[in-house]
């Protein structure tokens, strides 16, 4: 097919298909643990213009989590045990990137009394009660909601659902908060500029309408977002700006408020 079109448009077509495979690439080896083969040059292309290929890239650990959860399932586990098996697979694919960000918010937002004093609580290895709370109830709420889907399938796609969209608010977090530190992760990223940020957001939201449905995808995507909005402004308030530790509870907090949305509609 490739063969009856232009040659002008076949160059396009390579150059785009080879951009989108080394962003696709970066932003896997940023956002999960798994064993990506970068090539000569993917590792010196920013962060920022990658970032429209995380909403992919959760689609990819969704998928291995929702593969989990529906396992489950079928071993006859109780629904909650199979949720929690699904949200296990996927912080073990990312290494828990995005839940230790959120426990390092609640504990610097939780504890500190200065902007420096929050941030150097964020940046502590150790965890302390606000951030062991915030995770008790961020995966305990993920887990019941997960459970209360009519059927394996709707939860497993879900989940997936969450998983890509919550990904996706991402760069536009990060386009629009200014960074609250001069170093650390979200500093060196760099900011994306907005066509890659809309691009993620895109496709983010493309991926969650098709796999939650219009009712149910239209409730988990206004809840998500105004999650996602809610901890960015009180990053404001708290720190000056976003962290790679806020990016990570955004993206926990999206997750959350879109899996407990989508299982408050009752057309499932």
């Amino acid at each position: 097919m490739l063969e009856t079109l232009p040659e002008q448009a076949r160059k396009y077509w390579g150059e785009f298909k080879s951009s989108w495979w080394r962003e696709l690439k970066v932003a896997a080896a940023f956002l999960t643990r798994l064993p990506v083969p970068l090539g000569d040059g993917d590792g010196a292309l920013p962060l920022s213009r990658a970032v429209r290929a995380f909403p992919v890239v959760g689609l990819g650990v969704g998928a291995l989590a929702g593969v989990a959860l529906y396992l489950g399932f079928l071993l006859n586990l109780h629904p909650l045990a199979s949720a929690l098996a699904g949200l296990a697979v996927a912080a073990a694919v990312t290494g828990a990137l995005h839940e230790d960000g959120l426990a390092d918010v609640a504990d610097g937002f939780g504890g500190g009394a200065t902007k420096e004093d929050k941030l150097a609580v964020m940046r502590d290895s150790r965890i302390g009660s606000y951030g062991v709370l915030a995770l008790i109830f961020s995966i305990g709420l993920k887990a019941a909601a997960l459970a209360s889907f009519i059927g394996p399938g709707t939860a497993a796609l879900a989940l997936i659902g969450a998983a890509a969209a919550s990904r996706a608010a991402l760069p536009l977090a990060m386009h629009f908060l200014p960074p609250a530190r001069q170093d650390g992760l979200s500093h060196g990223a760099g900011q994306p500029d907005r066509g890659h940020a809309l691009t993620a957001a895109a496709v983010g939201l493309a991926i969650a309408w098709m796999l939650f449905g219009l009712t149910p995808g239209l409730a988990a995507l206004l809840a998500g977002s105004a999650a996602v909005v809610f901890v960015g402004w009180l990053a404001l308030r708290q720190i000056g700006g976003q962290t790679g530790d806020v990016l990570g509870a955004q993206q926990q907090a999206f997750e959350t408020a879109a899996l407990l949305a989508a299982a408050a509609v009752p057309v499932w």
